[in-house]
């Protein structure tokens, strides 16, 4: 089982990972997410990043992981 874990955002883009923004994030810099699956790179699974600093840290998520975070989304677990 994969473990969800921190990289560092240019070791998954060297790995072949690409990023994609969020269509929430706002066009002023602010609220920024992008995402990247990495199927096809030996990380398998989904990866986010903040994208101001896309050098910094990205979260790493497994597949199950990753599809139940969503699931919880779409369900108002996770309410901020």
């Amino acid at each position: 089982m994969t473990q969800n874990r921190t990289h560092m955002a240019h070791e998954l883009t060297g790995a072949g990972a690409r990023w994609f923004k969020s269509s929430y994030s706002d066009g002023a810099g602010n609220n920024c997410v992008e995402v990247a699956d990495l199927t096809g790179t030996p990380y398998v699974g989904v990866a986010i990043r903040d994208s101001k600093e896309p050098e910094g840290a990205a979260l790493f998520f497994g597949p199950s992981s990753f599809s139940v975070f969503i699931q919880g989304i779409h369900h108002a677990r996770h309410d901020l």
